[in-house]
């Protein structure tokens, strides 16, 4: 494929996902926080979906006694 090509289709599709993510509210609101502001944010969401909903007793982080 001619790299014209590729770079154009690359754009529509870019396009096209930019607008299901609007419709879809995933594109934040453009604020004057800064990239290192919203990276730590984004950071601080994945992680609090990453971690389990309930805390893990102490007694089972040791292991058998």
């Amino acid at each position: 494929m001619h790299p014209d090509n590729h770079l154009r289709l690359h754009r529509l599709r870019s396009t096209e996902l930019q607008e299901q993510a609007q419709e879809f509210g995933l594109v934040p609101a453009p604020s004057r926080t800064g990239l290192r502001t919203r990276l730590g944010w984004a950071l601080v969401d994945l992680g609090l979906r990453v971690l389990p909903s309930h805390p893990v007793g102490t007694s089972a982080a040791a292991g058998p006694a």
